[in-house]
Parts: structure tokens; sequence; C-alpha cells
């Protein structure tokens, strides 16, 4: 028989949703040194098609170094020499840009590579930090340094010479080169030229505004 219950005796409850809510989750499992060295390996790879592409198209359109290699596409101010790629809408264009985004900020340079050095080594420091299970945060962090350090090479290490367009003289870091142009033959009007790392950066951020848009209510998903 069923031994008689005690009425004094506290009764067991079965354990709350709110109680199981408050055990603590796991920690994020941290990424192993392979990881880093691909990703690495990636910015790395990157680094060398922007630097790669720059200084192909810049060697091929130098108007000093071969002053029939590209067409004057003449219908604008700025008259740079162009030659098509994909009709008229999307071509090379050679020119140098001081500054930072559009050309802002070329009076600036210093300010502008301190910039980029104290970032290239934050992100650096982000794609170490950053745990298992975020693929696009890590793709976007991977693209945005390749960007940077890219562009930054420029500004350390190229020197431009007067026959270049855009050239300025005395400033103390090397330009940009930026080299893509796309044309919108209806408005005659020309988007601003960028290269392969602006290209990498732009793609980062947007990764990077998608992931903290829908990231976050990815994680916090039940299991």
């Amino acid at each position: 028989m069923e031994e008689p219950r005690d009425a004094s005796a506290p009764a067991v409850e079965p354990p709350s949703s709110a109680a199981a809510a408050a055990v603590p989750a796991a920690a994020p499992e941290r990424a192993t040194w392979r990881r880093h060295v691909a990703l690495f390996g990636v910015v790395a790879a990157l680094i060398a098609v922007d630097l790669w592409s720059k200084s192909a198209v810049f060697g091929a359109l130098d108007p000093v170094l071969n002053p029939d290699a590209a067409v004057e596409y003449g219908t604008s101010e700025r008259n740079h020499p162009r030659i098509p790629v994909l009709g008229e809408w999307l071509g090379f264009m050679l020119n140098l840009n001081y500054g930072a985004a559009f050309g802002q900020g070329s009076g600036s340079q210093g300010i502008l590579v301190g910039g980029r050095i104290l970032a290239a080594l934050f992100l650096a420091f982000l794609i170490v930090r950053t745990p298992k299970g975020q693929p696009v945060q890590l793709a976007a962090l991977v693209l945005v340094l390749a960007g940077a350090l890219g562009n930054l090479y420029d500004n350390l290490y190229f020197e431009p010479h007067p026959g270049l367009p855009g050239f300025l003289e005395g400033r103390s870091y090397g330009p940009v080169r930026d080299f893509i142009d796309v044309y919108f033959a209806p408005w005659d009007w020309h988007f601003w030229t960028f290269n392969v790392a602006d290209s990498c950066i732009s793609v980062g951020a947007v990764l990077l505004i998608a992931a903290g848009l829908f990231g976050g209510a990815a994680r916090s998903a039940p299991a």
C-alpha cells in the first residue's frame, strides 16, 4: 500500500520555465588558430588582387608610359584618359585620391592615414575575438580589413609622378589609386572612381549592417 503523505512536508514542484531560463548559457566556442590563419590568408589574397589590379591598370593606361593606350571620354570636365571595358557604362580610368571616400578630407591626410591604421588594428582584433557561428560578421570584417589595408598601402608606399591625372605636389602621403569608372550616359555623369579595395569595404559594410539587423534575432532564437 502507498504510505500516507506528510501534509507538513513541502510539495515538490517541477522546475519552471523561469528557473530553466535562469541557468546561464554555455559560453560561445572560441575559434582555433587554424581559423585565424585561414581568415588572414583570405585578407592577404584580397590585398594581392587589389594591388595587382591597381598596378596593371595604371601601368597600361599611364599617359606618360603609354600615351596612346587610352581614349578620352571627352564629354566630362575631368577629361581623364579612359578605356571602355563593357560598352560605355563601365571602363577603366586613372584617378588619384588623396582623401577618403569620394575624395573628402584630402587636406587632412595625416588624420586619415592614422585612422586607417587604427581601424585595421581594431578589425584584426575583432576577427580574432569573434566566436564561431558568425560567418556573416566574419566575412564582413575580412572584407573591410582587406580594403583598408589595400588603400593604406597606397598611402604609405605609392609614389605618383606628375604626369598622372590628379597629381598634387607637397603631400606627405601617397594617394589611393582608383580606376574603375561607371558612366551613366543619359545624364553624362561618371560615378566616383573606385578600386577593388573600395569594393571590399562597401560589401563588407553592407554585410555588417545585415549582421547587426538580423544576427541578433538568430542568436536569440530558442534552441
